[in-house]
């Protein structure tokens, strides 16, 4: 897989130049390069407990990144998922423990504990007082001897920097910081692997299932579980958290594991809220991540008040995301004139029966047609217009079916407020015209094509632009002629969509014209689907 990178032996030395160089000065490097990759606080002056933290590179932007007033004082960086050597972790300890003494943070893999533990010795032979913890947060082996150290190592980071930086002495930070690793729980699922530099990508997680419970260096989960949607994934981490965590107020640390959207994690945030398993939230933001695995990891931490108000300790780190408390969504009403005015509903079976079945077929066609945007779009045409039949069809019992004068514009409304992108509009627009046109006395096909007048004349597309207007305008033309050949025009308009070299007309007008000839536009592939949908349904 192809990464921005420029060679795998500069990686890390680069990507903790690129932090340097975009802190604004907060941070510094001790000139080790390359065996010696440590990163400090540029205002330290060693009169209070000194916090030091690290292991293999690819979490960022743990460790460095947290790397601050409140939180660590210096981070000691190793190679991709490889631990610092003994060396670079002394000399970390070294540059800057003064007689407040020095407390390492580790997370429990065999490399960082061997390493800084033999670090802090060398420290202690050398006349500094140093204490080190290891952090087991992970729950996802309950049988295994020494569990991994993964994304709660986050809360001792916060709890001891809020301490140290208040100036407690280094018996308090190291006994919170061991408070709460007792306390805390983790775990992750993932429903891919992360890519090593250099290395090929592991296929392990076949599609269709998610891993839970694997480790942040890629290790294998505790089991492999069907995965259906955010909802039965995110229950079923908080099921296995419950059954680890201890009582009262609980803060969740959402946790992005490298590449799953934003709107992926806000979407699994929403999830955890709906569990009540905790009261507090930090994130969800990549704090710990895994390269480039698409997962997420749920730490718990139970809470007391100095717990909570070391947390909340503000912080100058662009890394840490705060913690906020979790509140029931608070909706505000429409503006006045923005409320839509509910039509007076009206019954007709036939009416009903036709939208529902050409409801059916846009919704039959969704992965069809996003194939086909894929080509020229975003490969979103297919969602779009099945989301908007979905919700059109569970607002039938509140439409004016016998009534095609408020029909029309009722149509327009709902589309509007379903359909996203610039179909909505269009489509509203459309009908609003239709309807307009209908209440004046004209006949169907003629409302229609006002509709599309009115289309055009807002949007400025016309047919040879290659949009919907391409099947629907020969179309709405051939109407009065039957739905049969209307059927036939949409097809052979949206047919001629696929020999069309340049758009002039939505978003495949941005798109290079060798993506666009041989495939047919998508919405003027809808307009043709549902006219012979139309023409099958009523002409039989």
């Amino acid at each position: 897989m192809a990464q921005f990178l420029n060679t795998k032996e500069t990686l890390v030395t680069e990507a903790i130049d690129g932090l340097l160089t975009s802190s604004g000065g907060q941070l510094i490097r001790l000139d080790g390069y390359p065996h010696i990759k440590v990163v400090l606080r540029s205002d330290w002056d060693k009169s209070k407990v000194a916090l030091v933290s690290g292991g293999g590179s690819g979490h960022e932007p743990a460790h460095a990144g947290f790397v601050g007033a409140g939180m660590l004082t210096a981070a000691v960086c190793g190679e991709v998922f490889a631990s610092p050597s003994v060396e670079a972790v002394l000399a970390g300890i070294l540059a800057v423990t003064g007689e407040a003494g020095c407390l390492l943070i580790v997370k429990n893999y065999t490399g960082d504990r061997l390493n800084f533990g033999l670090a802090a010795e060398r420290a202690r032979a050398l006349g500094r007082k140093v204490e080190m913890v290891v952090v087991d947060d992970d729950i996802a082996l309950p049988d295994l001897p020494q569990p991994r150290g993964v994304a709660g190592t986050l809360f001792v980071h916060k709890i001891a920097g809020a301490l140290a930086e208040s100036g407690a002495d280094l018996d308090t930070v190291t006994k919170a910081a061991r408070n709460t690793i007792a306390k805390v729980v983790s775990i992750g699922m993932s429903l891919d692997t992360c890519t090593v530099p250099g290395s090929p990508k592991e296929d392990r997680i076949a599609p269709g299932k998610a891993e839970l419970g694997l480790g942040i260096h890629g290790e294998p989960g505790v089991q492999q579980v069907e995965f259906s949607n955010a909802v039965s994934a995110m229950s079923t981490v908080v099921e296995k958290l419950k059954q680890r965590m201890g009582s009262g107020d609980c803060v969740a640390l959402v946790n992005n594991l490298g590449s799953t959207t934003p709107l992926e994690m806000a979407v699994l945030t929403h999830a955890l809220s709906e569990t009540g398993i905790a009261q507090h939230i930090i994130g969800p933001a990549p704090m710990m991540t895994s390269l480039d695995m698409h997962g997420f990891s749920v730490s718990i931490l139970p809470v007391d008040q100095d717990d909570l108000s070391a947390l909340e300790a503000p912080v100058d780190l662009a890394a840490w995301p705060g913690v906020n408390s979790i509140d029931p969504i608070k909706v505000a009403p429409l503006p006045d004139g923005l409320t839509p005015i509910d039509p007076i509903p009206s019954h007709n079976p036939t009416t009903r029966e036709t939208i529902t079945r050409l409801s059916e077929l846009l919704i039959n066609a969704e992965k069809s047609l996003n194939e086909l945007d894929a080509k020229s779009g975003d490969g979103d045409t297919g969602s779009t217009l099945a989301t908007a039949a979905r919700a059109l069809q569970g607002s039938l019992d509140r439409m004016p079916l016998a009534d095609l004068t408020q029909l029309f514009p009722a149509l327009g409304n709902e589309l509007s407020q379903t359909m996203g992108g610039s179909s909505g509009v269009i489509l509203a627009i459309f009908f609003n015209a239709a309807g307009d046109a209908c209440a004046s006395g004209a006949s169907v096909p003629k409302s229609l094509i006002e509709g599309l007048n009115r289309v055009s004349q807002v949007g400025g597309a016309k047919v040879g632009d290659r949009t919907m207007i391409d099947a629907l305008a020969p179309a709405l033309a051939a109407l009065p002629s039957g739905l049969t050949d209307a059927a036939s025009a949409a097809r052979e308009g949206a047919n001629n969509t696929a020999k069309i070299r340049r758009a002039k007309a939505g978003r495949a007008a941005y798109v290079p014209e060798e993506n666009l000839v041989g495939h047919n536009d998508p919405g003027a592939e809808a307009v043709a689907l549902l006219f012979e949908g139309l023409a099958r349904e009523i002409e039989g």
